[in-house]
């Protein structure tokens, strides 16, 4: 079952809002029903959020991931739609039954840190702990342990003033996790740090998370924030979910133009990933075959060197075409088996950032999973490839295209949108 189930969520400020959905159902615009004094925020958004998953909402200032996230946690209640954790109908929740689905299911942490100043940083982290009524001794205990984990060993008793903008967001971070709920909601919770400081922020979430295993959904105007921390991300423009993928799908298949805008900036060495590019080897030798079988299939495909690998894809190394040429007599691969260095061997995460390094000293990079067997590899050429953000007739068409002389672009809020994209 899915942490969190959005279904089919609108949120219409106003009078007659109802009357305003069934408008939108009807296939009116948001410009519509401005002009009849109807705010539409969000409209028709769906979505899942697996358990340990961190979902990202990434929009620009005005698309509606606010409001979303406010319907998430029963704040705002949709005009249409509802919300489900862990297969319990949030919006249908009234009263009593709101405030312990908020207590014991959803954490929040906020933009500006939401921390009581006369308290201290221990009282602060434990403040959740002490409205699900957790006796004092026991709430410290457990909010000094989640200090630890935010890396704020020895602040229990500073006060928040006596802390930097880093250090405070970490106590709210620990506030969250010291109530030990099963979700987490983060609303543009790095978004007012240094950018230094909030790249440390997002290596602790991540770190966190690994440890923790949390639910979280993260909200931020952010591209490379989202497509850094984000298992999965949802792309909100206009109050509508235009996508919903992994940081690779989004970047490699945008689902329309604005998309596609959006992402051409990003670095793709940063988010494509050695399990994106990777492809089958095009032969692989058996540790049990000889030298005769390994120069029969180096010949057929042309290869200077092949990987070699146990019954069960296990990587034991690689022979060279060469040397095995010369001892076509030998049964076996004893002497020829070389190991394959470290740096030619990487996990299927590994940022194509971190490959061209190896690349540079290997003609093809073997990709291996955790218990050491042979995913794929990555030839030289395929890794330049992959960088390519255009194929070749593209950009001859772009360039050889005459320009129009259509005069200054207008100056829409389309086109400022989309540059400010």
């Amino acid at each position: 079952m899915p942490a969190i189930e959005a279904h089919h969520l609108y949120k219409v400020f106003g009078r007659k809002a109802n009357e305003g959905v069934k408008r939108l159902k009807a296939g009116a615009d948001a410009d519509e029903l401005k002009k009849s004094g109807l705010t539409p925020a969000v409209i028709d958004a769906s979505f899942t959020v697996e358990e340990g998953e961190i979902f990202v909402v990434m929009g620009l200032s005005g698309s509606g991931k606010s409001t979303l996230i406010r319907m998430i946690n029963g704040l705002h209640p949709p005009t249409a739609g509802h919300v489900e954790l862990h297969g319990e109908n949030i919006t249908a929740a009234t009263g009593k039954d709101l405030r312990r689905l908020r207590r014991e299911r959803i954490s929040m942490v906020f933009q500006h840190f939401a921390l009581f100043p006369h308290r201290s940083v221990i009282d602060n982290a434990a403040y959740g702990l002490e409205t699900q009524g957790v006796g004092k001794e026991e709430r410290r205990r457990r909010a000094h342990e989640a200090l630890e984990l935010c890396g704020l060993t020895g602040w229990d008793e500073h006060l928040p003033s006596e802390l930097s903008g880093g250090m405070q967001q970490r106590v709210g971070l620990a506030r969250a996790l010291a109530a030990d709920t099963d979700i987490l909601l983060m609303d543009e919770a790095f978004s007012a740090l240094d950018p230094l400081i909030r790249r440390d922020m997002q290596d602790q979430l991540i770190e966190l998370q690994q440890k923790l295993g949390k639910t979280i959904l993260f909200i931020t105007h952010d591209l490379n924030e989202a497509m850094r921390i984000g298992d999965r991300i949802a792309m909100m423009r206009n109050g509508r979910i235009v996508q919903v993928g992994t940081a690779e799908e989004i970047l490699t298949d945008p689902a329309n133009d604005y998309v596609a805008q959006f992402v051409a900036d990003v670095d793709r060495t940063r988010v494509l990933t050695a399990s994106s590019v990777m492809e089958p080897p095009a032969a692989v030798l058996g540790a049990e075959q000889g030298p005769r079988a390994a120069h029969k299939l180096m010949r057929e495909h042309q290869l200077p060197a092949m990987f070699v690998t146990a019954r069960d894809r296990t990587l034991q190394g690689y022979v060279t075409e060469n040397e095995v040429s010369m001892r076509l007599e030998q049964k076996n691969l004893d002497g020829l088996l070389k190991p394959v260095p470290d740096f030619a061997s990487v996990s299927p995460d590994t940022s194509l950032a971190d490959l061209f390094g190896p690349a540079a000293e290997t003609p093809a990079i073997a990709v291996v999973d955790d218990n050491g067997k042979l995913r794929g590899v990555i030839p030289r050429i395929t890794l330049l490839s992959a960088l390519a953000t255009q194929t070749d007739a593209e950009m001859a068409a772009a360039l050889s295209a005459p320009a129009p002389d259509t005069g200054p672009a207008p100056d829409t809020d389309e086109t400022k949108e989309a540059v400010r994209g």
